[in-house]
């Protein structure tokens, strides 16, 4: 690990921890993280990807001390080498999927800033209808993806946006040796489904399936405020990038 780089420069180093490794590196707490610091961060953690699975932990999780990390590891022990083992030769692709609106908008953007009565209630009713078409057709393109690119596993997210397309955010658990299959899949997909804009990006380190991991058990460090240089974790696998000694989670 001497050629990579943690947040804001610092060295990181292999704190080994029974069965696992925890890539830390130290932090000035009187150092404000920013979006560069998060930059280091994801950097860290796809360096280890590319060697190991590799457990993230929250951007800003910090430990004060050396104790204060082995008292998590100790607890959190089991549920890390259960989640390592669900997600061992696993990666993460993720979608963006922009739909035209199936609703008109000029009926809402041409409403009376105030209305009563009957038009009130006619105005609610088809603001709700409007809501359920919108939701019927992300379903309908969640699910057409779910079947054309059959995931392990998958996290969907969906919003409007102000030029009124509705953005689909996929994420995709995929085995690792899979993904020159799925990118190839996407090529054919996004000719074929002309009425949608598709963008790709991936392999990743499995963020999304990580943290859904850790919210069904136990949560994970949060950011703590530390007088003095303290441990920054990165992730955990057989690597669990983890902290810094003055500690910040690389």
């Amino acid at each position: 690990m001497e050629s990579v780089l943690g947040v804001s420069g610092n060295q990181v180093f292999l704190y080994p921890a029974s069965d696992l490794a925890i890539i830390v590196s130290e932090h000035n707490p009187q150092e404000t993280l920013n979006q560069k610091s998060g930059v280091d961060h994801a950097r860290v953690i796809a360096d280890c990807f590319q060697h190991s699975t590799v457990l993230p932990f929250r951007f800003g999780t910090v430990f004060g001390d050396d104790e204060a990390l082995r008292k998590s590891i100790r607890s959190n022990q089991r549920q890390f080498l259960g989640n390592i083992d669900k997600l061992r030769g696993k990666t993460e692709m993720h979608l963006k999927i922009f739909v035209d609106d199936c609703c008109g908008r000029e009926v809402e953007r041409h409403q009376p800033a105030e209305s009563v009565g009957r038009e009130y209630l006619s105005n609610l009713r088809e603001s709700a209808t409007r809501t359920r078409e919108r939701q019927t057709r992300a379903r309908a393109v969640s699910f057409q993806m779910h079947r054309l690119f059959l995931p392990l596993d998958e996290e969907v997210s969906c919003r409007l946006t102000d030029s009124g397309k509705m953005v689909l955010d996929i994420s995709h658990l995929i085995d690792r040796k899979c993904v020159e299959r799925y990118q190839n899949k996407f090529a054919t997909t996004s000719a074929m489904l002309r009425e949608c804009h598709m963008q790709i990006s991936g392999p990743w380190p499995p963020y999304h399936f990580v943290h859904r991991l850790t919210r069904n058990g136990h949560p994970q460090p949060q950011p703590a405020a530390i007088p003095a240089p303290v441990h920054a974790a990165d992730a955990a696998a057989p690597v669990l990038h983890m902290m810094e000694h003055a500690a910040l989670l690389a």
